[in-house]
């Protein structure tokens, strides 16, 4: 079974979950719905981009309710939006790779892979995770937007950020055959694959066993959507992501898909929800308690 659960007390049968709530600081919509969800106190985690316009809000939160709101930081290489567009925080050098031709972070892992410096992509990693801390945030965690630093070239950096701060990360189990889809070269993916088990084997980071993701359209009851879902998870740890939003100009304004965000939103903001879970048989974790146990370790 997966062994930080088993650290934690649960057994091999048990199906533990992280609701996560990504890309908070995108927008205000998106920082005060996560303030609505975190406030009923059912589920309290999700991740934020430091490069984003408001990420000065979400900070702030977090400062404010830093035993309660569980944060992480969504490290941010992309920027995917034509209206709202972010650059990074580490460097205005157009050689670092990292900037597109409006001086913006790039809009896809395609063009970010194919422009940057490794070595400044992990900088802006670091710079994001460093600004965090100094905002006062209570820094539970690492996760990553679009799944960018995942690359052969910066996953390693990750890694070893995660376990310079002690850290948990989102890393997940994954096979050769995965990474070859994802275009990783065959060394490069079991030189990858060789880490994440010696990092399971040794404790140094929890593993997620899967993760879990509804990013498409409702079809109409996207709390029961949520809870079937959840119900047909595998024993293990998974990491169920969403997106949410409260409805209105800003995020329609910013988002083609701001549908699935206000729905996400309206589903876990429902008085329903802490029945809906409890009806799923799940366990709902927090990544505050992967890092605790991280560091009494």
């Amino acid at each position: 079974m997966n062994p930080f659960l088993k650290r934690l007390g649960f057994g091999p049968d048990d199906r533990v979950v992280i609701p996560h709530a990504d890309d908070l600081g995108m927008c205000h919509a998106a920082n005060q719905a996560f303030r609505w969800i975190a406030d009923q106190d059912v589920v309290r985690t999700g991740a934020v981009m430091v490069p984003c316009p408001w990420f000065d809000e979400i900070a702030a939160y977090g400062r404010e309710r830093s035993t309660q709101a569980d944060l992480g930081v969504h490290l941010t290489l992309n920027c995917e939006w034509d209206v709202q567009r972010w650059s990074p925080i580490s460097t205005r050098d157009p050689a670092s790779g990292l900037l597109d031709e409006e001086g913006c972070m790039w809009r896809d892992n395609a063009s970010l892979y194919a422009h940057m410096d490794p070595k400044a992509a992990a900088a802006e990693m670091r710079a994001q995770v460093v600004r965090a801390l100094a905002e006062g945030m209570d820094v539970t965690h690492m996760d990553t937007h679009m799944g960018s630093v995942l690359h052969p070239a910066l996953a390693p950096a990750y890694l070893a950020l995660a376990q310079e701060y002690r850290l948990p990360a989102l890393i997940l189990k994954i096979s050769v055959q995965a990474l070859a889809r994802m275009g990783v070269p065959p060394e490069s993916a079991s030189q990858l694959i060789g880490a994440l088990e010696e990092l399971e084997r040794s404790g140094a980071l929890p593993i997620f066993d899967a993760m879990a993701d509804l990013h498409a359209a409702p079809k109409g009851d996207r709390l029961g959507e949520y809870e079937a879902r959840l119900g047909g998870l595998r024993p293990g740890l998974t990491h169920l992501v969403y997106h949410p939003a409260l409805p209105g100009i800003e995020i329609e304004s910013i988002a083609d898909d701001w549908p699935i965000r206000v729905a996400d939103f309206e589903a876990f903001s429902s008085p329903h929800l802490r029945q809906a879970l409890e009806r799923s048989g799940v366990f709902v974790l927090e990544y505050r308690a992967l890092r605790d146990e991280m560091r009494r370790g």
